[in-house]
């Protein structure tokens, strides 16, 4: 009896550290950075991509987190002449399967927004007049991998899934509007993404 007890306690112990990063009550921080230089030939300087997005959740379940992001994306483009700053809002929904003590794979449905503002750029690399605003709206499909080194780290690795995205350009001098709607797959392996979260 001794011994059918004290395999019972292992295996709860077992069970509640392989669980215990993703328990209902817990809460995660984390998010993502981006910074991208590209130099088109014939263009004087270098097209500049950088995003700042850090993101919070909350563990309403076992194994289920909700959160959003908030932050900022800035996208300025000798090449074609066009800058564009926009505040991002992106909420996301996340279920955990655990694979072994420290390893688990998610799936992550998010709503990605943002709110932008488009300007002209010149030839030498400066920002002028306002051209006007864009709004992003879209969903994503992704899967991802979590490793835990330790119970309050997670560094995850995550590739782009099924996605849609509704992209409206509205100029500011005549008001006239350009809509974009995109679907499909960009699950590219050769570009996975890496983050870490903090579990607490």
């Amino acid at each position: 009896m001794k011994k059918v007890l004290l395999s019972l306690v292992a295996v709860a112990a077992i069970t509640f550290g392989a669980n215990a990063q993703t328990e209902k009550g817990k809460i995660m921080l984390g998010g993502n950075l981006g910074f991208n230089s590209t130099k088109v030939e014939g263009a004087t300087k270098s097209d500049v991509n950088f995003s700042i997005v850090p993101n919070v959740g909350y563990f309403v379940a076992n194994n289920v987190a909700i959160g959003t992001g908030v932050g900022y994306t800035y996208n300025k483009a000798v090449s074609s002449s066009k800058q564009n700053e926009a505040f991002v809002v992106a909420p996301f929904g996340r279920y955990y399967v655990g694979l072994s003590d420290q390893f688990k794979f998610f799936g992550q449905l998010a709503v990605p927004m943002a709110f932008g503002t488009n300007k002209a750029v010149d030839a030498n690399g400066d920002t002028g007049a306002k051209l006007g605003t864009s709004t992003s709206i879209g969903a994503n499909l992704a899967p991802g991998f979590a490793f835990y080194p330790t119970k309050k780290i997670g560094i995850e690795l995550s590739v782009n899934g099924l996605g849609y995205a509704y992209l409206e350009n509205k100029n500011e001098l005549t008001g006239a509007k350009t809509k974009v709607n995109s679907f499909g797959l960009n699950a590219d392996t050769f570009a996975p993404k890496l983050g870490v979260q903090f579990h607490f």
